[in-house]
This record gives structure tokens, C-alpha cells and sequence, in this order.
């Protein structure tokens, strides 16, 4: 971290391209003539929640200016797809939102199976459900545990991180992996559930919905909690909605939207579930958000657990965009070479365009997706939450102190590889 307020050396200290004149507009005219400070936060500051940096114009330690540099960990995700087939995109879309990653899936599926007209089964829909409520406890935990330690509450992040252990497991029994499973596949999910999953799956629902109130009991009235959080980063809900701010930061500040219950898909139109609100869009009623989010997290998936059929196909059975299982390579000709051709040059898909969306547990996700006519996307377009989130943390932060800025960040709930990509 650099502190420096002569303009000679500005340069030096942020590697700034160009003149000093660059930096009129972006920061006030006290800040050339050093009558403010200019200071780094990032992109190693552990509270900015990744390669963040924060540039910032102090007087004292109040914020007068606030500008986000983001690309750090630009990984070129989107022009890579365009070189897979469809199906070997799914693992890319894992290494974005790495918190979330079946969200990513699900979001490019959508977009897939729209392309190219392919359904989904009831059984596999509400599987997908069930997977994506469970990834949004996993999402929600960790921004839970860590937005909680930035500002000293060591005891929930180990609480949270304990919690979140026994998804992580239940993930790696789904898709052999604890993170980046790719479990979600265009028609459905990868594989069935397997043997004992759903009576796991059970005990743990049991188990988590009193771990929430100790949650609470640890925070929500907690005095030093609430002079951290309540008043600080408000966001008016014509702002959060002209800015594009979306999923719990937009619900903070009192908008009713969520797309699960707007715009439904994978039938989350059967489901009975609240959407939470704030009142006042400030750190503490973003945070109250998420924690309601999570009870009504614990409801869908255990209403799907009843609305699941015992029997059924858990992906399309449509062999032009589906590889046979396994069982079927050892008795058919027909499934070889289909399994064979699906593997080597995927399906084609008709040279269209789409858009699909769904609510990450960031906010809204969507996909704009391009077809060829051939097995690869001509063009692939991700619409992530914390890029929109990170561009607002200006109109938050003015006028509040440093330490207010470690709380807003938390309070966003961003993740870089959402934003660069």
C-alpha cells in the first residue's frame, strides 16, 4: 500500500499513463495540488474480497473520492467458449463466480438449450432447483463469514465456513468435485443423484436452520454490528435501479425483483417462497437480506424435495445434443457413434441469438448467446452482478470513512472473477 500526496511523485506511485492532467475529472482539483491524499486499497488488500483496487482521494480519513481498477484477473473466459463446442463450454463458466459456480451453469444451459430449441425434464428441473439453492447457502456463507471478519466478528466466519464445509461435501458426492463440478449440462445435470445423497441432503436442512439464528443472535441486534452497518453506503432505490444494481444490494434498498419470481424458469413458478426487502438499501439491510434469502433457500429446497419424482430421466433423452449413458455404448452401434460424434464435433446450433437471465446469488446474471449454424458460438456474452457493483461503490462510499468502505465492499458481495472474466 503507497501513500503519497506530492504531485511529483504521483506518477511514480501509481504508474499512472500519462500526465497528472489525466487524473482531472476522475478526482478533485485539491488532489493535483495535494491538498488531499491519494492512497491505494488493493489489489492485495484482503478486505477488497480479490485483486481489487480501490484509488482514494482522503481528506483525513474521509472518502471525498472512489475509483475502482478493475482487470486483474481477466482470464479471457468468454473468447475461450467461443472456441469450445457447446458442451465443452460448461467447465469455463465454473471458473467465474467461483463462489457460485452452478449458477454459471445454469445461466449458459439456459442460453444453450433456448439456442436450440431442447427441453428439459420435470425431474431434472427440480433437481437443477435443489442445486442452485444449495449453491446459494454455499455463496451466501462465505460472504457471511467474510464480510463478518472484516470488521472483527471472528466467531461467525467460523461458524459460517463450518456450514459451508458440509455443502462442499455434498457437492463433491454429486460431481466428484467440491468447487467446479459442472454439474449442470445443456438437458439437464450430469448425472443422477446418487445413493444416500437425499437423506444427506435432509439431515443437513435439520441441522442448518438453527445454525441461522445463531447467526442472528451473534449479530442482528448486536450494537457494535449495527454502528458498523445501519446509515452507511445507502443506495436510493431510483440510484441501485439507474445503476443497475440487482439480487439482495438492489432488494436492500426496498425494489421487489427476483427473477426466480418474475421471470421463472426450471418451474420456480411452483415454488412458495418469500422475497425479502430492506428499507433503507444500507450495509445492515443488505445484510438482513441475505440472511432471510437463506431461509427461504432452506424452504424451496425442501419443497423440492417432495415435489421430486422417485423415477424419471435427469437429462433430455434427445441424442442429437445428448450423449447416451454409459450403459448404452456396450450394446448399441447407434449410441457409439452418436456418444463419438457429440465428443468430437458437437451439435450444431442454428445462427441465432438469444438472451437468458437468472438470479445468482450476486444478482442477475445473463447470457447473450450467438450461434454459427456450426458447433461453436460465434460470439458469448456474460452479464455479471459484481462488474455492476463495483462500478457503484463511488456513488456509496463519498463522504464516509475508510473503514466504512471495508464494510460496503462486504456488504455488495463481489467476486473478481464474476467482474473480469
Amino acid at each position: 500500500m503507497a501513500v503519497q500526496s506530492a504531485p511529483e511523485t504521483m506518477e511514480q506511485v501509481f504508474k499512472w499513463e500519462g500526465s497528472l492532467d489525466d487524473l482531472k475529472g476522475l478526482v478533485s482539483e485539491r488532489a493535483i495540488t495535494g491538498e488531499t491524499m491519494l492512497l491505494n486499497m488493493g489489489p492485495h488488500h484482503p478486505s477488497t474480497h480479490g485483486v481489487l483496487r480501490v484509488l482514494l482521494e482522503l481528506d483525513g480519513e474521509e472518502i471525498v473520492t472512489c475509483l475502482p481498477d478493475v482487470g486483474f484477473l481477466h482470464t479471457g473466459i468468454e473468447k475461450t467458449i467461443e472456441s469450445k463446442t457447446y458442451e465443452k463450454g460448461v467447465t469455463l463458466t465454473d471458473r467465474m463466480d467461483y463462489l457460485a459456480p452452478m449458477s454459471n451453469n445454469m445461466g449458459y444451459c439456459l442460453a444453450v438449450e433456448k439456442l436450440v430449441g431442447l427441453e428439459v425434464p420435470y425431474r431434472a428441473q427440480i433437481m437443477r432447483v435443489i442445486c442452485l439453492e444449495l449453491t446459494r447457502l454455499n455463496s451466501h456463507l462465505v460472504w457471511l463469514g467474510t464480510h463478518a471478519i472484516d470488521m472483527g466478528a471472528m466467531s461467525v466466519f467460523l461458524y459460517a465456513f463450518r456450514e459451508r464445509e458440509m455443502i462442499l461435501k455434498m457437492f463433491e458426492t454429486l460431481s466428484g468435485q467440491r468447487l467446479m463440478g459442472s454439474y449442470m449440462r445443456p438437458g439437464g445435470v450430469w448425472r443422477d443423484f446418487p445413493e444416500g445423497f437425499l437423506q444427506t441432503l435432509e439431515s443437513f436442512l435439520e441441522y442448518f436452520q438453527p445454525k441461522i439464528d445463531d447467526y442472528e443472535r451473534l449479530l442482528t441486534k448486536n450494537p457494535l454490528w449495527i454502528d458498523r452497518t445501519q446509515g452507511i453506503g445507502v443506495i436510493e432505490p431510483e440510484q441501485a435501479m439507474a445503476w443497475g444494481i440487482s439480487g439482495p444490494s438492489l432488494r436492500g434498498s426496498g425494489v421487489n425483483w427476483d427473477l426466480r419470481k418474475t421471470m421463472p424458469y426450471s418451474s420456480y413458478e411452483q415454488f412458495d417462497f418469500n422475497v425479502p426487502v430492506g428499507e433503507h438499501g444500507d450495509v445492515y439491510d443488505r445484510y438482513l437480506v441475505r440472511i432471510l434469502e437463506m431461509r427461504e433457500s432452506v424452504k424451496i429446497i425442501q419443497q423440492a424435495l417432495k415435489k421430486l419424482p422417485a423415477k424419471g430421466p435427469f437429462r433430455s433423452e434427445n441424442r442429437k445434443f445428448v450423449p447416451p449413458p454409459r450403459a448404452e455404448l456396450g450394446q448399441s452401434m447407434e449410441a457409439v457413434i452418436h456418444h463419438f460424434k457429440l465428443w468430437t464435433e458437437g451439435f450444431s446450433a442454428p445462427d441465432e441469438e438469444v438472451f437468458v437471465a437468472i438470479e445468482s446469488p450476486r444478482g442477475e446474471l445473463g447470457v447473450y448467446l450467438h450461434g454459427t449454424g456450426g458447433t461453436k458460438p460465434r460470439r458469448i456474452h456474460f452479464k455479471t452482478p459484481s462488474f455492476v457493483h463495483i462500478s457503484s461503490l463511488p456513488i456509496m462510499t463519498q463522504g464516509h470513512l475508510i473503514a466504512d468502505l471495508v464494510a460496503i465492499i462486504g456488504s455488495v458481495d463481489v467476486v473478481l472473477g464474476d467482474c473480469d472474466r
